[in-house]
C-alpha cells in the first residue's frame, strides 16, 4: 500500500493595489488672436499682398507647417509637397507671415512656453485659394 501523504495549504489574501498614474503634463497649444481661422485669413491676405503666387504655379493642396517659438514667433516653415522652387516659395511665405499683424500666444506645457506646429492646409487653384 502507499501511504498517502496529506498536505495542508493556507491560502494568504493579497490585495494588490494598482495605480493608474494620470498625465498631469498640462499642454496649452498656440493660440493666435481670433482663432486658427483668423491667423489663416490674414496670412492668405499677407500672401496676395504681397507675394506673386502665379510665379510658382501651384495646383492642388499645399500643407504649410508652421513651428511657433517660445515667444510667439514663427521661425520656420514647412511646405509639402515639395516642388520646382520650393526654397524660394518658402521664402516669400516667410516673409508673408512676418507681415502678419498679432502675434502668437506661445504653446505652454505645465505652464512654460515651448516650441509647437500649427499645420495649415491651402488649396491653390488658378491663381485662387481656398483654405480647409
Amino acid at each position: 500500500m502507499m501511504p498517502l501523504l496529506m498536505l495542508s495549504y493556507k491560502g494568504f489574501s493579497q490585495t494588490t493595489t494598482v495605480v493608474v498614474q494620470q498625465n498631469t503634463e498640462n499642454y496649452q497649444k498656440a493660440e493666435f488672436p481670433g482663432g486658427d481661422e483668423a491667423f489663416q485669413k490674414e496670412f492668405m491676405n499677407m500672401v496676395h499682398a504681397y507675394i506673386d503666387i502665379a510665379l510658382y504655379a501651384i495646383q492642388g493642396q499645399v500643407t504649410f507647417i508652421l513651428n511657433i517659438d517660445t515667444k510667439g514667433k514663427i521661425n520656420q516653415i514647412e511646405v509639402l509637397p515639395k516642388f520646382k522652387d520650393n526654397e524660394m516659395f518658402i521664402d516669400d511665405m516667410k516673409y508673408a507671415a512676418k507681415k502678419v499683424k498679432g502675434k502668437w500666444k506661445p504653446a505652454t506645457r505645465n505652464g512654460i512656453p515651448v516650441d509647437s506646429k500649427f499645420v495649415m492646409k491651402v488649396n491653390f487653384s488658378n491663381n485662387a485659394y481656398d483654405h480647409d
